[in-house]
């Protein structure tokens, strides 16, 4: 595809948990929950799966997993409260995204309840939101061009449940390369949304996430405030 990105055998992803526990790591995670750890918030959620997390020191984090057609996983680690100006840095030091996972800054916001992502890099099988979504514009930052896009959820899964709510999107058009240090300037997507009458709310939380749906990956991930 263009990109560096380390492929993860399913053993190299047995020693990737094992290596992020070593040391002062927060323990293995296999069931949903959040919290805080390491000084940072945490998220684990999957609708079902083998997938597990490992949380490391600091903002570092790791997952396995591997799931069906119809299973969902979303991990990541980050801030209890978003902010819209926030810059932040992060290191993927492996990243194996099978045929439809991706890695993005992803959070929520409340009233609206929005969904949003800034996607940097993905599978080989899906680009998200999807090819039959209509691109509405686009945002130049850090070093590339991410393409807009707006979609909904009808009643589906939320931070308050059961809901319809947006989803506000980002996409890089070229895949990131993993490993090196980046950088992700979130007011830059927030205002070009605004621009395209896409209003945040009250921030809820946002993290460097790991998504899949009906793949098998991992990933090694650490993000801290630039």
């Amino acid at each position: 595809m263009g990109t560096i990105r380390t492929v993860l055998a399913a053993g190299a992803a047995t020693l990737l948990l094992a290596g992020a526990v070593h040391g002062a790591a927060g323990g293995r995670i296999c069931n949903n929950s959040t919290g805080m750890q390491g000084g940072f918030f945490y998220t684990f959620w999957k609708s079902g799966g083998d997938a597990c997390m490992v949380l490391g020191r600091g903002g570092r984090y790791a997952s396995r997993y591997r799931l069906a057609a119809d299973e969902n996983l979303v991990v990541g680690k980050g801030w209890r409260t978003g902010t819209r100006d926030r810059r932040v840095g992060y290191r993927a030091s492996a990243f194996e995204a099978g045929r439809n996972s991706y890695l993005a800054l992803y959070g929520w916001s409340i009233d609206p309840l929005v969904e949003y992502y800034v996607v940097e890099n993905w599978g080989d099988a899906f680009t998200p939101p999807g090819r039959d979504t209509a691109r509405i514009g686009s945002v130049t930052s850090d070093g590339g061009t991410y393409d807009i896009f707006r979609t909904r959820r009808v009643m589906q899964p939320s931070i308050r449940g059961v809901q319809t709510f947006d989803q506000y999107w980002s996409v890089r058009r070229t895949p990131r390369s993993m490993g090196g240090r980046a950088t992700v300037t979130f007011v830059n997507h927030v205002r070009a949304w605004q621009a395209h009458g896409m209003r945040l709310g009250r921030m809820d939380y946002q993290v460097m996430a790991t998504e899949g749906f009906g793949s098998t990956g991992g990933s090694d991930v650490t993000i801290w405030d630039d």
